[in-house]
């Protein structure tokens, strides 16, 4: 059997490998019995008709609901984005910090605000800015949507560039120092891009989480895609093709940033191998031009 053995567990023997797949095929057919009474349940009232896609065909389903909908989404995860990346590269220098007030402070903003649901930092948002008229009553689901999702996630992002910048190599830092550099200037030249390329997918990642909770507006009557596929489901009276739809709408998103991801990664990437070390032989020669009397002979 020690030929058998893996890294983490020994290898299943023939009963637990005769148990295993009983329990799978008896999961898949829970799992299909579920679906076929899901889709039993959904045909009986009719929703996959084709009636209950031709409202997609008509411009108004998309220029009252769908479209603005989207906008809004598009619009409050632009903004909360934007703003996150700034309050989490803030945090996530400050924890980094020499001075200890400084590391007190933003540890404790990142961690109280990790900790706190985003929708209830968007109800806080609201009725505070509600409250003391802070903003224009017409833009206040917005404004209350940004804060929470700006909060919430530029928490998240401090703690990713922190990991990323203290994954950098130590002597890097002690390299820049050596050379006279000032803290901001190793942080902002030689630190925070290699933490910012390593740490790319996270980053990008969040950044979907963000798009996706933006949803959580609808709470409080924030118009965005979510919000406005229900309400044309309720007017059309067909929820599973207008649900659908905003799912199609959701992940093509989704999919377009994963793929910038993963293009910025792989240039940021490519463009490290690039950047190749120069030949010694050359190096040495160049050096020496530069010494009285060297007259560059063999050349």
């Amino acid at each position: 059997m020690s030929d058998q053995s893996t890294v983490l567990y020994d290898a299943p023997g023939p009963h637990a490998r005769r148990r295993n797949l009983i329990t799978a095929v008896v999961f898949v057919v829970i799992l299909i019995a579920i679906a076929a009474y899901i889709i039993k349940v959904l045909a009986d009232n009719g929703q996959f008709e084709s009636d209950m896609w031709r409202p997609f065909n008509v411009a108004g389903t998309w220029t009252t609901w769908l479209l603005p909908g989207l906008w809004g989404t598009i619009k409050a995860a632009f903004a909360s984005i934007i703003l996150a990346l700034v309050v989490g590269t803030l945090l996530g220098i400050g924890r980094l910090s020499d001075h200890r007030a400084v590391r007190a402070v933003c540890g404790l903003i990142v961690e109280v605000f990790r900790a706190i649901p985003v929708l209830i930092l968007m109800f806080f948002a609201y009725y505070l800015f509600a409250k003391y008229a802070v903003v224009p009553s017409s833009q206040l689901s917005f404004a209350a949507v940004v804060f929470g999702l700006t909060l919430y996630n530029g928490s998240v992002i401090a703690e990713i560039l922190r990991a990323g910048i203290q994954s950098v190599p130590k002597g890097q830092s002690e390299a820049a120092l050596s050379i006279g550099m000032r803290k901001s200037q190793m942080m902002r030249m030689i630190l925070l891009p290699q933490a910012v390329t390593a740490m790319l997918p996270a980053l990008i990642s969040q950044m979907v989480i963000a798009l996706k909770d933006s949803a959580l507006g609808y709470a409080f009557g924030y118009i965005e895609v979510v919000r406005s596929g229900i309400v044309s489901a309720s007017y059309w009276g067909n929820y599973l093709p207008s649900l659908l739809v905003v799912a199609v709408i959701m992940i093509a998103i989704n999919f377009c940033l994963t793929g910038l991801a993963n293009y910025l990664e792989r240039r940021l990437r490519s463009g490290r191998r690039r950047t190749a070390a120069p030949d010694p032989d050359v190096a040495d020669l160049e050096a020496m031009e530069n010494i009285p009397g060297f007259t560059g002979i063999g050349r």
